[in-house]
């Protein structure tokens, strides 16, 4: 009780300087934070938890709303990406390669990149804009975002220079490898054909592939 009544006086000599505003929503998440079991933490504010909710589905629900084209996005990613990954996406040095690829994956060279390996354009997005440009993370606005992340699909031919990308045209764009993370469960229904044995189980075993150059797979089954 000390504590709170402390903690009002303090507000009340922090009102000309103009963070009695914050002060109080800190005092209003201490009350409420004692009224749940143990007392423990305070309660996030919406702006906390916005910060926080930046993940967009490949159905382009959660995209944050802007928009950009290719043509927008060259500058931008001349001057915040190409020096890592290249005027072309070719990559410099062992920085990622972003453009190209497409048709490798099933052959004993695959190149894989955001054109030719990346199943959605949303994953695109939230990573470019959770994680880049490297060493400045989340400086991007929302439509540089969009911007760069079209200008990386136009050089995979994966949208056209005039396609706006935007938080409502997201979630149509076709990525050419969509539908290589869509395994078929061979289950009926989905269910188990027997119970899973749990202890001492014994399973076969049959090697399908070997690693290439370097020669780490047994040859006894």
């Amino acid at each position: 009780m000390f504590g709170l009544v402390k903690m009002r006086h303090v507000a009340k000599t922090l009102v000309s300087t103009g963070v009695v505003a914050g002060f109080a929503m800190a005092l209003s998440g201490t009350t409420m934070a004692a009224e749940r079991p143990f007392g423990l933490g305070t309660l996030a504010t919406a702006e906390q938890i916005a910060g926080w909710d930046i993940d967009v589905r490949p159905d382009g629900k959660g995209a944050p709303i802007g928009s950009g084209t290719a043509a927008d996005g060259e500058e931008v990613y001349a001057e915040r990406c190409a020096s890592c990954h290249g005027d072309f996406g070719e990559g410099v040095d062992r920085w990622p390669i972003l453009a190209g690829g497409l048709g490798s994956l099933a052959t004993g060279d695959p190149v894989k990149t955001v054109g030719s390996y990346w199943p959605y354009a949303s994953t695109v997005y939230d990573y470019v804009y959770r994680a880049m440009p490297f060493g400045e993370a989340q400086s991007l606005t929302h439509d540089e975002t969009y911007q760069v992340v079209a200008y990386i699909l136009n050089m995979s031919d994966v949208i056209d220079d005039e396609f706006v990308l935007s938080n409502e045209t997201i979630g149509s764009v076709k990525m050419p490898n969509q539908n290589g993370f869509m395994l078929p469960d061979p289950r009926p229904d989905g269910q188990l054909a027997s119970a899973p044995c749990m202890q001492n189980c014994e399973v076969s075993t049959k090697i399908i592939g070997r690693a290439r150059i370097i020669d780490v797979t047994p040859d006894k089954q």
